[in-house]
């Protein structure tokens, strides 16, 4: 992106072509990178190693509260079907942000999105411990104006896979 100008590429992501598509565009450093794709965002996101985002956003399962790690068994077809069965839990992701060098600083109210910051540019500026069961937010879809007060995505089970190690 030589020019300045803003890309628009659309790609159905995979664990397999996510390094590929990021590097026709960008290397090294990046600002942000927000990652929801409704269903293998943590095994994206385990997978990118083309660019090294000061700041990552993803998309976590709050039904899931920590201690639990699990996720999504990844199927590169994956479609959301609507369900709640999507993604994988907090604490499964912290532990992945964690291995590649990331701090988990917050989440939002809603339940949804997880906030994770480079270690190296830690500061004093978010709130210790940056562990799963301190910034853990349930999902809460009433609190989303679009929605219904009792609206949510039907329960659905499974597969998951147990993240636990």
């Amino acid at each position: 992106m030589t020019d300045g100008r803003l890309k628009i590429k659309s790609a159905f992501i995979t664990s397999d072509n996510i390094n590929n598509i990021i590097s026709e565009y960008l290397s090294g450093e990046i600002d942000l990178l927000s990652i929801d794709i409704d269903g293998n965002d943590i095994h994206v996101f385990n997978a990118i190693n083309v660019i090294r985002p000061r700041v990552v956003i993803i998309e976590y399962n709050g039904k899931f509260p920590p201690p639990i790690s699990v996720a999504q068994r990844y199927n590169p077809d994956y479609r959301w079907s609507g369900s709640d069965y999507s993604g994988a839990s907090l604490e499964a992701i912290t532990k992945i942000a964690s291995r590649k060098g990331y701090s988990l600083v917050g989440c939002n109210v809603v339940g949804v999105n997880a906030f994770f910051v480079r270690d190296d540019l830690l500061t004093d500026r978010f709130h210790a411990p940056y562990t799963a069961e301190n910034h853990y937010q349930p999902t809460r879809y009433f609190l989303w104006q679009t929605f219904p007060a009792d609206s949510g995505h039907r329960p659905d089970w499974g597969p998951y896979d147990n993240l636990s190690s």
